[in-house]
This record gives C-alpha cells, sequence and structure tokens, in this order.
C-alpha cells in the first residue's frame, strides 16, 4: 500500500500528465495553422504530412496581405473594418455596461435581481433569434453596410455578461469611500469616474477583453448586415476571398487565420494578469 506522499507525488505526476496532454491537444491545432501557413501548396497535401515545412515560404502570406496575379487584395480593409468595429464594440460596451452596472449595485429596486438574472439569461439565446428584427431596423434607418450597425448587433450579445462582471466589482466598493468623494465636492459622475473605475480596472479589462473577442469572432452579423464587399470584417471577408463553391484555398486561408490570430494573441499576452483577476473576482463576488 503506498504512503501519504507517494499518493501525493502519484496525484501530482498524474494531474502535470493531464496538463501536459490538454496542452497538446490545444496547441496542435495553432501548431498546423502556423505551420501550414508557410508551406508551398504542393507540401500541404503529401501523405504522410510533414510537420515540419520543408521548404518554408512568405508567398502565401504575401498573397494574402497583397494579392497576386495582378488583384488586389482587400485584406487590409477587412482588417481594417474589424479593427474600427471591435475597438468601437468594446468602447459604447464598457460606457453602457459600466453606467448600468453601477445603476444596479448602487440604486436597487423592487425586481432588480429578477431584472439581472434576466439580463444575463438572454446570453443562452442565440444571434439568429434577432438577426431579421436587427437586420429590419437598421434596413429601415439606412444603417447596412455601416459601422454603427454591426457596432450595436455586436453589442447586444456582448453587453449582457459585461453588465454582470461589473457589477459584482461595484458591489465590492464600500460606500463610505464614494461618500467621503461627495462630502469633499466630488460629483456623483466624479466619484464614478476618478474614484471608483479606477478600483474595479480588472473588472474593467475582463469585460473589455471578453467584448473585444465577441466582436472580433462574429461573423453571423457581418455576414448579414454588410453587402459591399469593402465593408465586410475578417470573419466574412475570408469566406468571401479563399472559399467558393467548387474550391477552398487552404494555404490563404491558413496563412489569413494566422494573422487573425495575432492580436488577440498579444491582447492576451499584455492583459493575462488582470483577465485572470478580472475573472475569478467577478465570478466569486458577484
Amino acid at each position: 500500500m503506498l504512503s501519504l506522499s507517494h499518493r501525493r507525488r502519484l496525484v501530482r505526476g498524474l494531474s502535470y500528465l493531464y496538463i501536459l496532454v490538454l496542452l497538446v491537444l490545444s496547441l496542435f491545432p495553432i501548431a498546423w495553422m502556423v505551420s501550414s501557413s508557410i508551406k508551398p501548396i504542393e507540401d500541404l497535401f503529401v501523405i504522410p504530412p510533414q510537420w515540419i515545412p520543408q521548404h518554408p515560404t512568405l508567398n502565401t502570406l504575401n498573397s494574402v496581405i497583397y494579392g497576386d496575379y495582378g488583384r488586389g487584395s482587400l485584406f487590409p480593409r477587412y482588417f481594417a473594418n474589424s479593427v474600427i468595429v471591435t475597438i468601437g464594440t468594446t468602447i459604447f460596451c464598457l460606457v453602457v455596461a459600466t453606467l448600468a452596472a453601477y445603476s444596479f449595485s448602487r440604486y436597487p429596486f423592487r425586481g432588480s435581481n429578477g431584472l439581472m438574472i434576466g439580463i444575463l439569461s438572454t446570453q443562452m439565446f442565440p444571434q439568429g433569434m434577432l438577426l431579421i428584427t436587427l437586420y429590419l431596423t437598421f434596413l429601415a434607418l439606412n444603417l447596412l453596410n455601416t459601422y454603427p450597425a454591426l457596432i450595436l448587433a455586436n453589442t447586444t450579445f456582448a453587453i449582457p455578461f459585461a453588465i454582470w462582471i461589473l457589477k459584482g466589482f461595484f458591489d465590492t466598493i464600500p460606500h463610505e469611500i464614494e461618500d467621503a468623494a461627495l462630502i469633499d465636492g466630488c460629483g456623483r459622475l466624479g466619484v464614478l469616474t476618478r474614484v471608483v473605475l479606477p478600483m474595479i480596472a480588472p473588472g474593467l479589462v475582463a469585460a473589455g477583453v471578453y467584448t473585444f473577442l465577441i466582436a472580433w469572432d462574429e461573423y453571423l452579423f457581418a455576414a448579414t448586415l454588410t453587402i459591399k464587399p469593402e465593408m465586410r470584417t475578417l470573419p466574412p471577408g475570408i469566406i468571401q476571398s479563399f472559399v467558393g463553391q467548387f474550391y477552398l484555398n487552404w494555404p490563404n486561408v491558413m496563412a489569413a487565420s494566422v494573422l487573425v490570430t495575432i492580436p488577440v494573441t498579444l491582447l492576451f499576452i499584455f492583459f493575462q494578469k488582470h483577465l485572470v483577476q478580472g475573472l475569478t473576482a467577478g465570478a466569486i463576488k458577484g
């Protein structure tokens, strides 16, 4: 029979093995995507597969960014559209979610808890339920093929969880801190912007990153609410450029996917500490 110390070592070893397996399974698709993006097309479908490129090349990346055969590429325009829509969605969502969460936290009313649960429950509904309604609304307002339409549509699905996260942080701020600021002559808006918001920075980062990911990866709204090719964002733009009814340009799809992943990776690298702190604190204290 194993002693207590041996059992602890065994459990620890199995835990490390489990984490290693999960890490390999998670990183394999990314590694294969990067590898395929720098392979010539003739090496992409060889059997057995080449895990490490034998003849690495940047021609595919150049083709995605600059175009080929004398034709320009719309990828830079898709990228710019995604940046504009994503940043706009993140800013708009954080402003609205901050005001809503602060109101729920500081001015409770009868049924406010039920309303909060109702807001969060909207996350369970698929995008398709609102697609036709949003399309007809934006059509009537002449907002199709515009950035505001995409920003508003993305916000509808990002804002419930952002409100829920931020309310959990607002609830942890003692009222006495705000009362002291009010006594010193600071207005209610000044208390929120100068005193409270700096104290919930991890929550703002968590809500901001969550909103960023929703807007950056969103496909359905972007494909439906934009008809002009030059107004497409990255997800529908890549499909339109490299995927057809009878063909699929795998090298270009892989190269474009690598370029799309870079901003998200950098975002997680820079905000990893605040993101983990924000999600865990919001989950526990909310």
